[in-house]
């Protein structure tokens, strides 16, 4: 036991000083293709969104002319959803260009 600690120890060291570790790379050199599909999945998701937003409206309408209780709570809760959804859309992609800006 006393012999495996400084073993480990220096092990440890070797294989820290011998590993190199690169500046990350960018793997589409420059491409345009990924952020115009990073976009459109943006809208994309911002388009769905809105038509839940719009949907669940409908849902709540529907649901209290025709003393439907439930489908009230569901529309409600589902508009909720979608206008989280929206936030956390148009957050996610400025949180990531910081996130990977930060590292350069």
């Amino acid at each position: 036991m006393s012999i495996a600690l400084p073993l480990a120890t220096h092990a440890a060291n070797f294989l820290a000083a011998t590993i190199n570790n690169p500046a990350p790379a960018d793997p589409t050199s420059g491409s345009n293709g990924v952020n115009l599909l990073l976009s459109y999945a943006k809208w994309g998701a911002l388009i769905g969104c809105a038509v839940a937003a719009v949907v669940s409206g409908g849902l709540m309408g529907v649901g209290s002319l025709s003393n439907r209780p439930d489908q009230v709570d569901k529309g409600k809760r589902s508009l909720v959803w979608s206008l989280g959804g929206v936030i956390v859309t148009a957050i996610a992609i400025p949180l990531v260009n910081t996130v990977f800006g930060s590292v350069n």
